[in-house]
C-alpha cells in the first residue's frame, strides 16, 4: 500500500469494515472494490508462507520504492488471497521486476495493458487455479486474488495510479485481475513451463504485459489448418501495439481447437510457424501515414511487403486453457515487454 504500508502495519484493528474502505480510498490505496484490512495478525501469517525467500528486490517503478514481503502481504491481504497464494504472489511481483519486462514502460503508456499471469505446475490444483471452464472470467478466488494482489502492489508500491503515473487512455477490466492456470491435463502437448526449460514439478508463474483476451470463435472448420487460418485471421489486425513485430504474443487454445489440431499432427512449433506467417499484414492494409511512422521512427523492417507481428515463430506464447467449447483467445501485448517466468518458493 502506501509508504506506511513498507515501514509500519497501520494500526486498523479499531475500524469496522466500512470505515476501514473508506480511510482506504482516501488514501489512494483502493481499486475501487472492498478491500479486506491488512491487520498485523494477517499480514504476518501471510509472511511466514515466504519465509524462507530472503533474496531481496530491486526497487520498483515508477516510485522507485524497494518492496519488502510485508508490503506486499499487506496488498494481498487487502486484495482478499488466503496466506497459501502468496508464495505465487511474491513470484509475479520478481517477474515483473525482471527488467526485460519493462515495468516502467508498461505502467505509464497510454496502452491499456495490464500484467497478465500464466500460471503452471501442481500448485494450480493445490491452490484451485481456475484453468478450464470461465478461466478469464469471474467466480473464482485465486484467480481473483492473486492477480488482483499484484495489481494491488504496482498501484501501492509502484505508485501506478490512474490518472497520474498510469496515463492508460481508456483502461481495460484486466487492470483489476488478469490470472489463469494452463490447462495442463487437457493440453496434447508438453506443459508451457517444460517448453520454457522448467521441471514438470515446478510451479511457475509467467507474466506478460498484455490487452484482454480477443474470442476466436471457429464452431466450422474440422481440421487443425482451418482452425489455424481462423486465429491468424483473428491475430492479422493492424491496431495491435505489436505491429511490425515489437513483442511477443499469447495465443491460447481452448482444448476442442488444440485436440483438433494436434490430431492433425501440426506440433508447437509447427503452429507457431503457421501463425507467424499467416497473420504478417501486407502493407496495403496498414494506412500510409502509419505505414511511415512503423518504418521510419520505429524501424520495424517490412519483409516481402509484409508487417509481421512478432519478432520470431518463438516468440508466440502458445498454451492451453479453458473448457468445452470451440473457442480460442488472442492476447495482444504491449510490445515492448518480454515474457519473464519465475518458479514459486517454498517455505
Amino acid at each position: 500500500m502506501a509508504e506506511s504500508t513498507e515501514n509500519d502495519i497501520l494500526d486498523v484493528d479499531d475500524l469496522d469494515p466500512i470505515a476501514w474502505n473508506e480511510y482506504a480510498i482516501e488514501q489512494g490505496w483502493s481499486d475501487g472494490f472492498p478491500l479486506i484490512a491488512p491487520t498485523e495478525v494477517a499480514v504476518e501469517r501471510f509472511v511466514e508462507t515466504c519465509r524462507g525467500d530472503n533474496e531481496p528486490f530491486p526497487p520498483m517503478s515508477p516510485r522507485r520504492l524497494v518492496p519488502t514481503l510485508r508490503g506486499i502481504a499487506a496488498n494481498a491481504v487487502m486484495a482478499g488471497c488466503q496466506a497459501e497464494y502468496f508464495p505465487l504472489v511474491v513470484a509475479a511481483v520478481r517477474a515483473v521486476l525482471v527488467p526485460g519486462y519493462n515495468l516502467h514502460g508498461t505502467l505509464a503508456t497510454t496502452h491499456p495493458c495490464a500484467p497478465t499471469m500464466i500460471v503452471n505446475g501442481p500448485l494450480r490444483n493445490q491452490l484451485g487455479i481456475n484453468c478450464g471452464s470461465n478461466c478469464f472470467g469471474q467466480g473464482n478466488r485465486a484467480n481473483a486474488t492473486i492477480g488482483r494482489a499484484l495489481q494491488l502492489t504496482l498501484l501501492n508500491i509502484g505508485g501506478a495510479k490512474p490518472g497520474e503515473m498510469d496515463r492508460s487512455t481508456q483502461g481495460s477490466p484486466a487492470k483489476y485481475s488478469f490470472c489463469f492456470g494452463e490447462n495442463e491435463e487437457e493440453s496434447p502437448w508438453e506443459p508451457y513451463h517444460v517448453r520454457r526449460g522448467f521441471d514438470a514439478n515446478d510451479s511457475v508463474v509467467t507474466v506478460l504485459s498484455c490487452e484482454p483476451p480477443h474470442n476466436i470463435n471457429d464452431h466450422a472448420s474440422t481440421s487443425g489448418e482451418g482452425i489455424l487460418q481462423t486465429i491468424a485471421g483473428t491475430i492479422s489486425q493492424t491496431g495491435a501495439n505489436v505491429l511490425g513485430g515489437h513483442g511477443p504474443y499469447i495465443v491460447v487454445l481452448g482444448p476442442e481447437h488444440a485436440q483438433t489440431i494436434h490430431r492433425d499432427g501440426w506440433t508447437v512449433t509447427d503452429i507457431q510457424e503457421k501463425l507467424y506467417e499467416a497473420s504478417a499484414i501486407h502493407v496495403s492494409r496498414v494506412p500510409e501515414e502509419k505505414r511511415r511512422n512503423y518504418e521510419v521512427d520505429r524501424a520495424s523492417p517490412v519483409v516481402n511487403d509484409h508487417f509481421y507481428l512478432s519478432p520470431s515463430p518463438s516468440d508466440i506464447q502458445l498454451l492451453v486453457a479453458g473448457g468445452p467449447g470451440k473457442h480460442s483467445a488472442y492476447i495482444p501485448t504491449f510490445g515492448s515487454t518480454k515474457d519473464c517466468s519465475v518458479r514459486v518458493s517454498h517455505v
